[in-house]
């Protein structure tokens, strides 16, 4: 699989996180909680908004790619998100687990993240598994 015929699927794969994130940290959802947690006023400027994007689509762009350059495409859909469960899982929420313990952060804030993030991953595993190969 090469990467210049897969660029549209990277692209998907990374794009997938904001619209994810987008509906994960709203006040529809754990946004509010999660700001508690996080400690920080959504009032209050945070950020150029265009580095925290741009840089958020890299790393998403990153882990795309090394998702693929891991598992490729496999033969069949339901591996494909298993693999994406998995790596959410046992690699992302267990790291994260790990970080927050030692910063000290609430447990539900762990939940909050690290369910988004498994929800990165498994969602890469459905777009890999049903992108045409």
């Amino acid at each position: 699989m090469g990467l210049a015929s897969n660029f549209g699927m990277i692209a998907a794969m990374a794009l997938s996180v904001f619209v994810i994130g987008g509906l994960w940290y709203s006040k529809l959802l754990f946004g509010a909680r999660w700001c508690k947690y996080a400690r920080i006023d959504m009032d209050q400027p945070q950020g150029h908004p265009a580095r925290v994007f741009g840089v958020s689509l890299l790393f998403s762009a990153l882990a795309a790619l090394g998702f693929v350059f891991v598992f490729g495409q496999p033969a069949s859909l339901h591996l494909s998100v298993h693999n994406g469960l998995m790596v959410g899982f046992f690699f992302v929420l267990s790291s994260f687990g790990i970080n927050y313990q030692f910063a000290n952060r609430p447990w539900p804030m762990l939940l909050i993240d690290g369910g988004y993030h498994l929800l990165q991953f498994a969602a890469y595993g459905l777009i890999v598994g049903v992108w045409p190969r």
